[in-house]
């Protein structure tokens, strides 16, 4: 028999724009299972959680790695949980010109990015058919939206995101079940460090956004069941602009806000 307790999954909960969601579940009393790589953070950022008076189950999982998110659904059918949202959030970028970075790196980037996420979606949103409920969330980019030089397989991978959820949620009308699909820009996270992306312009140069607030966004997008929302205004204007702007014109922009600095710069 299933638990009659249910829960918010939330991939990439123990920083960033992951945390700032999980913060939003457990205000509004919902019970919890984060996923990252770091027990020790898992464990602190549970304890926080805590805090509201929601049960929050960590579990520990390298997304990087092939059949770690079968397995993380395998875990939570064994204790017969019922998971009523997904949040997929984790994911990583690679900066660097394609041609010198280094290919096991991207290739992993395209494992976390595309392959767990889509296998995370397709084994719960089976059971939240079935049941004629559900919510998930999958976490895109403004990335996804324009060709990206210095980091071309992330903004490859973050367009196939937002393509996907898109596709997705018209296959489920009328099932019960939503997709929505968040789309930040710039946020103040530690993507850029893990991205080894300190000394790119896009950091120095621009104001990027406070990841409490793209949660918010997300979170109210999600609840109300919308197919997408673009966080901030500044990112609404770029992606409309996006929309009548040549692919090619906006590789050039978005290669002159990512490239990196001069030296002297630095």
């Amino acid at each position: 028999m299933e638990s009659t307790k249910h829960y918010a999954l939330i991939t990439g909960a123990t920083s960033g724009i992951g945390l700032e969601l999980a913060k939003l579940f457990a205000k509004d009393n919902f019970n919890l299972i984060i996923v990252a790589r770091d027990e020790r953070e898992l464990e602190s950022t549970a304890q926080i959680l805590k805090g509201q008076g929601v049960d929050v189950i960590t579990i520990s999982k390298d997304l990087f790695i092939p059949n770690a998110a079968q397995e993380l659904f395998d875990e939570i059918k064994q204790r017969a949980i019922q998971v009523d949202v997904v949040v997929n959030d984790a994911g990583q970028g690679a900066f660097g010109k394609f041609i010198e970075n280094d290919l096991e790196k991207e290739l992993n980037i395209i494992q976390l990015n595309v392959v767990a996420l889509v296998t995370i979606t397709k084994l719960f949103l089976k059971d939240m058919v079935a049941r004629g409920t559900g919510k998930i969330l999958n976490v895109a980019s403004i990335a996804g939206k324009a060709p990206g030089p210095y980091q071309a397989v992330y903004h490859g991978t973050k367009a196939f995101v937002h393509s996907f959820n898109e596709a997705i949620r018209t296959e489920l009308q009328d099932t019960g079940v939503t997709v929505t699909s968040l789309l930040p820009g710039a946020t103040d996270t530690d993507f850029f460090k893990k991205a080894d992306m300190l000394d790119s312009k896009i950091v120095h140069e621009q104001e990027l956004a406070d990841p409490a607030v793209v949660a918010k966004d997300g979170y109210e997008a999600l609840l109300a069941g919308k197919d997408m929302v673009v966080s901030g205004f500044k990112n609404k204007v770029q992606v409309t602009m996006g929309n009548v702007i040549p692919d090619s014109m906006q590789a050039k922009q978005m290669g002159k806000m990512q490239e990196p600095l001069k030296e002297e710069d630095r």
